[in-house]
């Protein structure tokens, strides 16, 4: 029975591992330390090999709690009763844990909130479009985390960001920000700006 918790515990701990790199930038924001956000963006490569290992350990784990026991049925002993964690429920529960954990990445977003701002434009020639590449990002989350900051800051009209392109593109009033503190804003959630390219 010891084994069956070691397993669950393993399930657990890789499933939380392979997603990670996405889940501090949520805790990152909740925390008001908006800096720690890329610390284990360099496990992202690894996040295959942790879920495939999540899904193996969870499977041999269901395997061991539904195999039947093979042996004598005899009445010479009384049932004990069995806890908790050693239950098909318990299991169940981990099982539908660890799979949320795995998919964060895909939903991660949602924990950001909506920045809604209205930007009064008194020249339409104060109005440019860059784009900044970004190292770091590795999912959803981190291009609500990049979005939610900079739309924090005056003059900015829309940001675009794109982990799988690995770039920000941001719309703003030259007259109220400048592309230096466009860069300080995404440079603070702790991903680089490593080029920028007016559009």
């Amino acid at each position: 029975m010891k084994k069956d918790g070691n397993l669950i515990g393993a399930g657990i701990i890789t499933a939380f591992t392979a997603s990670i790199c996405c889940i501090t930038p949520v805790l990152a924001l909740m925390a008001g330390t908006s800096g720690i956000a890329s610390t284990f963006s360099w496990l992202e490569p690894a996040r295959p090999y942790f879920i495939g290992i999540t899904i193996l350990v969870l499977g041999f784990a269901w395997y061991r709690k539904l195999r039947q026991p093979k042996g004598i049925d005899c009445n010479c002993e009384l049932p004990q009763k069995t806890k908790f964690t050693q239950t098909k429920t318990f299991l169940g529960i981990i099982t539908a844990f660890t799979i949320l954990m795995m998919a964060f990445p895909n939903y991660a977003h949602i924990f950001y909130p909506r920045t809604q701002k209205q930007v009064i434009i008194v020249d339409q020639s104060n109005i440019h479009t860059m784009e900044f590449t970004i190292s770091g990002m590795t999912c959803t989350g981190c291009e609500a985390h990049v979005d939610h900051e900079v739309n924090k800051l005056p003059g900015i009209l829309s940001t675009t960001t794109s982990y799988e392109n690995k770039n920000s593109i941001v719309e703003f009033d030259t007259s109220k920000i400048t592309v230096e503190d466009i860069e300080a804003s995404i440079n603070s959630t702790g991903y680089t700006v490593t080029g920028k390219n007016e559009k």
